[in-house]
């Protein structure tokens, strides 16, 4: 199985890593292992779509439906030069 390896952790992050362990009942490497599966987890589960997210974000307050106005025809372009 691979590995990776963290290099430069502060030491206030590596204690507070100890603790969350502590209080998981894990050790401090499988705490990290079950952090990172779930960043990514949540991070693949996000919509990629701008309108999507923004949808779901005002789904409960509802909807609005609006009337579209009628399509007229094109007018003339207008004819510069001479």
């Amino acid at each position: 199985m691979p590995s990776i390896t963290i290099r430069n952790i502060d030491s206030q992050l590596k204690t507070r890593l100890r603790v969350r362990a502590a209080r998981n009942a894990r050790s401090m490497e499988e705490e990290a292992r079950v952090i990172l599966r779930e960043a990514v987890a949540t991070d693949a589960a996000s919509p990629t779509n701008l309108a999507a997210s923004i949808a779901e974000c005002f789904q409960a307050l509802g909807g609005i439906e609006l009337e579209l106005p009628l399509r007229e025809p094109m007018r003339e372009p207008p004819k510069f030069g001479r």
